[in-house]
């Protein structure tokens, strides 16, 4: 075992937060409110609060074929409670930085800087050297102080709804912290003028290095003009992949909203080789620096990666994420993504945060980047949750049929419930309400009893979770009431005239037309009596009416 190379930086951090302002230091954290995860464990005005764990050196990885099991530990362990988790966030950080981003560095020796109602300024010294960028700043109305959502490259989430839901708009160029079009052995860029321009470290990394300097200047200002426990990040195409880098590795980042990032963004490495027309993994590492030297091994086998996306999803749990995808352009690879997000959301649950992470892919316009009627309300909401701290509206997950992935295909691995409220093992995290519809509460339950043990059986329970025109998206609980435990389930229902199934996930489905049958997954299907999994699922066309006369067999 060794300490993360961060560590011997924290004493140097925890004097680093002393001397901030005590206006500053004494503002909430910048974690969601409602969140069930300690406040000790949400990282309060921390940019990585497990700087101090140990992490083994695991060697050569292992090929493994399926995603990672996000709750497994370096030593072969599994974690069983919420405060395991900042630990084993921080293998997951580790092993993300030394085999896909490179190594993001400790805060420098000195952040200095000034934050006006016009613009941010940074200056950054460290062992000698010395860089400095600026950053542009439109306030939205009001006397502030006033949140703030940082847009990298001019391209994000819609700066107009930002500030009219509030928020101010930071607006930070990312080629003055590491420049396109440079050899891997000559980088640019403020970042690389630090820490050399032969750095391993890639782009996205030096892009997310920035935008934590940018959050240590507005710590240490005088709170006048932005809030320092509020503030988000967004990006789309190239500098969407930056966004959600940014937010993964820096813990004071409230909301995280990442935007058609593409390979080498959130969409799960393993299954891009598979995602027909998606962009290679060779492609998006050698079309620019983006990713870190190190992933260049992994290019042809991400089977070998002893991380994926899904965990690095997790990572930034549980603050806000919305995650927004293009299915049209399947240079996007939003198939991948959506495995991604919803591997992702299964830590969300198991911290008892799944309403903090939203997912949609499901847009009518296909244009690249484009300002989207489907997303403005989603932006709204999210930001009057994390960042106004006003609004208590839950995740959800709108995935377009096109492009659904199933996260039962890629993974063997179960959900613990870290809060300890019981065992879960399956479900995209979101709960009732989300945007774009009405919701709906639990109905249609049905049972059914199976072969086996005398009195064995299951009841399946069902609610939607999120309605819309032309679809909805659905849950359904699987409960054993019997005595012995079951081997496996199935579920069947019935489809309201003229709507079929879209994605399912936690369960595999078969069946056409009105009537459906689920059946679990490889490795779902035991379930103890009293305990309960559960599966998801979309549903288009027609009206959106509830599915019904669900019947449980179980095995």
């Amino acid at each position: 075992m060794r300490f993360r190379h961060r560590a011997r930086a924290w004493a140097a951090a925890v004097l680093a937060l002393a001397a901030v302002p005590r206006a500053a230091a004494q503002l909430p954290h910048a974690g969601p409110s409602d969140t069930l995860v300690p406040a000790a464990e949400a990282g309060p005005g921390v940019e990585d609060d497990g700087a101090d764990c140990a992490v083994a050196d695991t060697g050569s990885p292992a090929s493994e074929s399926r995603l990672p099991d996000p709750f497994r530990k370096l030593d072969g362990t599994r974690i069983s409670t919420a405060a395991d988790w900042r630990c084993r966030r921080a293998e997951i950080r580790e092993l993300a930085e030394r085999h896909v981003y490179g190594q993001k560095p400790a805060r420098p020796d000195s952040v200095t800087g000034s934050v006006s109602r016009t613009g941010i300024t940074v200056r950054v010294t460290h062992q000698g050297r010395s860089a400095s960028f600026s950053a542009g700043l439109e306030l939205p109305a009001g006397t502030g102080p006033f949140p703030a959502v940082v847009v990298l490259g001019g391209m994000g989430a819609d700066t107009a709804t930002i500030k009219n839901s509030g928020a101010a708009v930071i607006s930070l160029d990312p080629y003055a912290l590491g420049k396109e079009g440079t050899p891997r052995g000559t980088k640019q860029g403020a970042f690389y003028s630090l820490y050399g321009s032969s750095s391993s470290t890639g782009l996205l990394m030096a892009w997310s290095w920035g935008v934590s300097r940018v959050i240590d200047v507005i710590e240490q200002s005088d709170g006048g003009v932005l809030r320092a426990d509020a503030t988000g990040v967004t990006g789309c195409s190239r500098f969407g992949k930056g966004a959600f880098v940014a937010g993964a590795f820096d813990q004071r980042i409230a909301l995280t909203m990442p935007i058609e990032s593409g390979s080498g963004g959130t969409g799960i490495f393993r299954g891009i080789p598979g995602e027909s027309g998606a962009q290679p993994l060779s492609s998006a590492y050698s079309e620019q620096p983006w990713l870190g030297d190190a992933f260049g091994s992994f290019t042809g086998n991400p089977a070998a990666l002893p991380v994926d996306t899904h965990e690095i999803v997790g990572m930034v749990a549980p603050r806000g994420l919305l995650v927004m995808e293009n299915p049209h352009i399947d240079w996007l690879g939003a198939r991948s993504g959506s495995v991604a997000a919803l591997g992702g959301a299964e830590v969300y649950k198991a911290l008892g945060a799944g309403g903090n992470i939203s997912y949609w892919s499901d847009v009518r316009d296909g244009t690249h980047c484009a300002a989207r009627p489907e997303w403005r309300t989603p932006l709204q909401q999210n930001i009057q949750k994390f960042l106004l701290r006003s609004g208590g509206s839950s995740g959800v997950f709108r995935v377009s049929p096109a492009k659904s992935g199933d996260l039962a295909a890629w993974r063997d691995w179960q959900t613990p419930d870290l809060t300890g409220t019981g065992t879960t093992t399956g479900g995209t995290g979101g709960s009732t309400g989300g945007t774009g519809g009405s919701t709906g509460g639990d109905s249609g339950g049905g049972t059914g009893g199976g072969p086996g043990t005398p009195g064995d059986g299951c009841t399946a329970s069902y609610r939607t979770v999120n309605s819309w025109s032309g679809g909805l998206q659905g849950e359904v609980t699987v409960r054993n009431d019997g005595t012995g435990a079951l081997d496996g389930w199935s579920v069947g229902m019935t489809l309201a005239a003229g709507q079929s199934l879209g994605s399912v996930w936690n369960g595999v489905a078969t069946g056409t037309g009105q009537t459906v049958t689920v059946r679990n997954a490889s490795w779902n299907g035991a379930v103890p009596p009293g305990a309960s999994a559960s599966f998801g699922f979309t549903v288009t066309g027609g009206s959106p009416t509830a599915p019904h006369t669900f019947t449980c067999t179980g095995s």
